[in-house]
């Protein structure tokens, strides 16, 4: 996402309309920024008197009310898989999806990762017996 224009340009494209009476779309020409830039930034200025840019982004998500309960519970039971995690917090009247649940994870690095395959499992057809058979058919 790009960067908001600096306090400073805004202000100068604020100035060149204000003070010396340019339009708009004049200043946003003369700057090298969009017409509905322009138009954005003198509205703020005269809504609030404001060449600052809004903030961004921030949202913080309601499951991180419950964090310190979601957290225990994983603690205790870590072989939960998503879904079950989900079920018990819907228990708990504590309304979420399975895709905010796994960002929330994601924040707080917990992952889920399956169990790693047993050192016996083979791919089918290629243990020692398979080998022994290919010897056998060469030497045939």
């Amino acid at each position: 996402m790009a960067k908001a224009y600096s306090g400073d340009l805004r202000e100068r494209v604020i100035e060149a309309v204000e003070v010396e009476g340019a339009s708009r779309r004049e200043a946003a020409e003369r700057f090298d920024i969009s017409a509905s830039s322009a138009v954005k930034w003198l509205q703020r200025w005269n809504d609030s008197r404001s060449a600052a840019p809004k903030p961004r982004g921030g949202s913080v998500s309601p499951l991180e009310t419950h964090a310190e309960w979601i957290l225990a519970l994983v603690a205790e039971r870590p072989d939960l898989t998503l879904k079950e995690t989900l079920v018990e917090l819907l228990k708990r009247r504590i309304r979420t999806s399975k895709s905010a649940l796994s960002r929330f994870f994601g924040r707080h690095d917990i992952t889920f990762k399956k169990k790693p395959a047993s050192l016996g499992t083979r791919a089918r057809g290629r243990g020692a017996r398979a080998s022994t058979l290919d010897a056998r058919a060469r030497h045939a």
